[in-house]
């Protein structure tokens, strides 16, 4: 009886994992209305990274859309998708002078776009140089706006006392008062009808700061799941914090240069699909890259509490991490000790080779089982400690993972899939995305590589249903001199004005709300239907300079091969006011900082050219 049960027993597990069968591919399936650039350049290092393309499927899973950025760059179009086919259907919408395409909400009578666009002409303490402010947009499912938004600006944390449905995540910028120049991030809540509410323990307006990579994922209740990478060495789980204060949860230490911190949660268009719940359940799971942490030392800087770190290795390897609620982890917390030889003691590791990986993405297919994707490099050229590598694109992996964070079989391996576009969990089950059928290649700077202009997207699915021949194991990757060699923590260059963005959002004391909202007032969200989001919105890069201590950007010329890691010359700092606001008749403050963070009195502006990420999520 032992052995019909133990060989029962393998039977299940075998078919539960992944196998070669488990891809299906839907090859140029549909075919939109404008062309399109998929590939966006990364900050400082220039090589290629996805421009995502935002993916949601309706509640009732009958209509899917994808949202895409024009190839002009300028006006963002939304298509309907069969869910079914991954076909084009309908007629799409084009949201005129938007400049990037952020979170995409399907609802079953419509969608929510989150994007950037210029303020209307005429309003009052706008940036200069009509900056792209985030704005939330709804239409119907004829495709007529019902309503528009505006996240930053302003004015835009009045109160309004009202339940909130929609969540943003994104970093800004302050463009007067004492952290003018000065990057953080926000979180905004929106009521169905578009109305703007401030959600005292939940709603921020100075984050952490300086922002260098979000996630952001559902809860039944404000607040929800936030993570933030920043560059002072850390990331966190700041779900009740909303900040990177010391009392909050430290998910990784992680070795920051000049406003980079590895591109934890995809550096420049990335940050989506990063944190993900388990159906229903309270759990969720984080997944992102790094290259660990040794020999931590004191950030005098920042003060108690707070470290930095060496890398462990040259190349970045998936990590993944488990938590039980929305603000809590489940294990120990990466240490703050200083003198500590292991940063990264608690980290899951999903991969622990010398190839480096990025990209990482995570999508729940229930609420015990969950798929963790990642691009790799076999042998990378790793010239910069904290931003990403070069060499052969070798594959996209995808690895099933269980509730508990472990592994389930091998992953499996395609070299002509990849994941350029949200994570979807579909009614059936399958997790789909959209990717570009195209030859992917990390081996030069983008500027260097054959135009991509496409009107064309193909889209892929996992399920775990269905499996019939055993995964393959991916192929070992072969050693490399720069791979898993330590870095000397004596090379760490301190960045403590720099970010990984640039954007969008006056900083404004939150009020306190006449009639705070209860946790319980929100209406429930379920995980199928949150989408996440990265905002771009850079402008030319400034020819590179004498070294400068306080800003950093993407070198302007073409190198061949990656160029030593120098900051250029300053750019136009970026800002945002919102429209419609009141009027301001004082230079907006940000709050003062708690937690254990705040800014010395002589601190710098920083003037960097950084990209936005942006977040939504919604419920049904």
């Amino acid at each position: 009886m032992r052995l019909t049960l133990s060989f029962l027993l393998n039977v299940s597990l075998s078919l539960a994992q992944l196998t070669t069968s488990s891809l299906e591919k839907h090859v140029d399936s549909a075919t939109l209305a404008h062309s399109y650039n998929p590939v966006k350049e990364a900050y400082w290092t220039g090589y290629p990274h996805h421009r995502r393309t935002p993916f949601a499927l309706s509640p009732d899973g009958k209509t899917a859309y994808l949202a895409y950025l024009d190839a002009s760059e300028t006006d963002v179009h939304v298509q309907p998708i069969n869910p079914t086919t991954f076909a084009a259907t309908g007629t799409s919408v084009t949201i005129k002078g938007a400049k990037e395409a952020g979170g995409l909400v399907a609802h079953d009578d419509g969608f929510a776009l989150l994007t950037n666009e210029a303020l209307p002409s005429g309003t009052s303490n706008a940036p200069a140089g009509n900056t792209p402010v985030p704005v939330l947009y709804r239409y119907n499912a004829a495709g007529t706006q019902s309503w528009k938004t505006f996240l930053g600006g302003p004015g835009v944390d009045a109160e309004n006392g009202l339940a909130g449905y929609y969540a943003a995540y994104f970093v800004v910028t302050a463009y007067s008062g004492w952290a003018e120049g000065h990057f953080g991030d926000a979180i905004r809540y929106v009521k169905p009808d578009g109305t703007l509410e401030y959600i005292p323990g939940a709603s921020s307006s100075w984050g952490c700061s300086h922002n260098t990579g979000i996630a952001f994922e559902a809860a039944d209740a404000p607040p929800y799941a936030s993570i933030c990478a920043e560059d002072q060495g850390a990331i966190w789980l700041n779900t009740k914090t909303q900040g990177m204060g010391n009392n909050g949860v430290k998910v990784s230490n992680e070795k920051v240069i000049n406003g980079g911190s590895n591109e934890p949660m995809g550096g420049t268009s990335g940050s989506y699909s990063g944190l993900a719940r388990f159906g229903s359940a309270s759990e969720y799971i984080f997944s992102w890259v790094s290259r660990g942490a040794i020999d931590l030392t004191a950030n005098d800087w920042m003060g108690a509490g707070y470290t930095k770190s060496a890398n462990r290795t040259s190349n970045r390897n998936v990590a993944i991490a488990l938590f039980s609620d929305k603000s809590t982890i489940v294990g120990e917390q990466a240490t703050s000790v200083v003198g500590a030889a292991d940063g990264d003691k608690q980290i899951n590791w999903v991969t622990e080779g010398t190839a480096d990986c990025s990209n990482a993405h995570v999508a729940a297919f229930d609420a015990s089982q969950a798929l963790v994707t990642w691009e790799e490099i076999a042998s990378p050229i790793c010239d910069f400690e904290a931003m990403g590598c070069r060499g052969k694109f070798t594959g996209t992996h995808y690895q099933l993972v269980n509730k508990a964070g472990e592994k389930v079989g091998s992953p499996i391996e395609s070299l002509d899939t990849t994941v350029s576009g949200d994570l979807v969990t579909m009614s059936d089950g399958r997790i789909c995305w959209p990717y570009v059928n195209m030859e992917w290649r990390l081996d030069a700077v983008t500027r260097a590589l054959p135009d991509s202009t496409t009107s064309d997207i193909s889209f892929a699915c996992i399920s775990l249903g269905g499996a019939s021949s055993p995964a393959e194991p991916a192929p070992e990757a072969p050693a490399s001199s720069a791979a898993a060699a330590p870095v000397s923590s004596a090379a760490e260059t301190e960045a403590a004005e720099t970010v990984e963005t640039e954007a969008a959002a006056p900083v404004v004391p939150a009020p306190a709300a006449s009639e705070p909202v209860a946790a319980e007032s929100a209406a429930p969200v379920e995980s199928a239907s949150t989408v996440e989001a990265a905002l771009p919105v850079s402008p030319e890069a400034s020819e590179p300079a004498a070294p400068v201590d306080e800003s950093s950007s993407i070198p302007a010329a073409v190198p061949t091969a990656p160029v030593a890691e120098q900051p250029p010359t300053d750019v136009v700092e970026s800002n945002a006011p919102v429209a419609p606001a009141p009027e301001i008749t004082e230079a907006p403050v940000a709050p003062t900082p708690t937690d254990g963070y705040e800014l010395p009195a002589t601190s710098k502006k920083c003037k960097t050219q950084r990209t936005v990420w942006v977040t939504v999520t919604v419920s049904a």
